[in-house]
């Protein structure tokens, strides 16, 4: 296998229970080392993806190939079980064994492998370090908190060192300060050994922050696959602008064109916005607008520019989000703590043209 090649490869994949489709001839690869993320809401097919790719899903068609090796193919009748895929799995529900140490989880699979004991030992003090859990070797798995059970989860995957790793929304199940803590830990873990991943969450934050790339799915097919800040700042259509990340959708239609090769775009109430034209020339007839991205005091130079009102103040500690009334309606505006409006009060509601997407 050259450095080049993608080590998952997943062509027209078809999945289907009875007559409900559950994954709809989608395509992707992931290179070498790449840590890809499926996002999408429940039941969009990202898990029956990861599963396939596993072998824990058998497809109705398509192709699947891990490291060069076809491992799926409808085409050719061809299904390669689980375990000689060459993939570790860490499970939303962790999957470890109560009744057995740390050290006995982590080595479970490098003896279903007939390592020899040295090696075993070897291997999972070396695991055990990486997620630094090496103190923790000896104690009965039942008396593990939920983030030591995962970095035990996690441990165990790596410890035969798969070429590929696939990740089924595995902080899913921990409370919100220790997701955030682990996220970072997963990252950096991935990179350090340069692991190629498969991740898939329903959380956008967690996939914005983690991924190399984001895929992002809706009812069993691919709505797009971009970097975290072309997913977020250029959406290809209104259900990436709407499901990733906070955004305003305004209605209204092109009028024609603008300033610097912008357009203009003329909302409700002659509200008349200069937005970037897309790269396919097309027009729209919304325009998806980040929250994050709207000021609301007057900006030198701001080429759009609206008064408005303060209708909603509601503090989320690392933000403030604001419902501005204006004459399109209503914005949802996030502003960091230190910028404080009370409710009723008049403001400019202002932001650059490259920040509107039109759609």
């Amino acid at each position: 296998m050259s450095a080049s090649q993608p080590r998952i490869e997943v062509k027209d994949l078809v999945v289907k229970y009875g007559d409900a489709i559950a994954v709809d001839g989608i395509e992707f690869a992931i290179a070498p080392g790449e840590l890809v993320t499926l996002l999408g809401p429940s039941g969009c097919g990202k898990t029956t993806t990861l599963r396939s790719i596993a072998g824990l899903e058998t497809p109705s068609s398509g192709t699947i190939r891990l490291n060069g090796q076809t491992v799926y193919s409808g085409a050719e009748r061809r299904n390669i079980p689980a375990e000689k895929r060459g993939v570790s799995m860490v499970f939303q529900s962790y999957a470890i064994w109560p009744h057995m140490t740390v050290f006995e989880n982590v080595a479970y699979g490098l003896r279903v492998r007939k390592a020899p004991q040295a090696e075993v030992a070897a291997n999972v003090a070396r695991v055990l370090e990486m997620v630094q859990m090496q103190a923790y070797a000896d104690r009965p798995s039942s008396n593990l908190s939920g983030g030591q059970q995962q970095r035990v989860a996690v441990a165990r995957a790596i410890s035969f060192s798969p070429n590929v790793l696939l990740f089924d929304e595995p902080l899913s199940n921990l409370d919100a300060k220790l997701r955030a803590e682990m996220r970072v830990e997963l990252r950096e873990l991935q990179r350090r050994l340069d692991i190629t991943s498969l991740y898939v969450t329903h959380d956008q934050e967690e996939a914005l922050a983690i991924s190399d790339r984001v895929i992002v799915m809706s009812k069993g097919k691919i709505e797009q696959i971009g970097t975290p800040e072309e997913i977020y700042n250029r959406p290809s259509s209104l259900f990436v602008a709407d499901f990733v990340g906070a955004a305003n959708m305004i209605e209204g239609r092109v009028k024609g064109p603008g300033a610097q090769g912008s357009l203009l775009f003329e909302g409700q109430n002659g509200v008349t916005l200069e937005v970037e034209a897309p790269p396919n020339g097309r027009g729209g007839s919304v325009v998806a607008l980040r929250s994050s991205y709207i000021h609301l005091t007057p900006v030198e130079g701001a080429r759009n520019a609206v008064a408005g009102t303060i209708h909603r103040r509601m503090f989320h500690g690392d933000f403030v989000q604001y419902v501005v009334d204006w004459p399109a309606g209503q914005l949802i505006v996030r502003r960091p703590p230190t910028e404080h409006y009370d409710e009723g009060s008049a403001v400019t509601v202002s932001f650059d043209p490259r920040h509107c997407v039109l759609l």
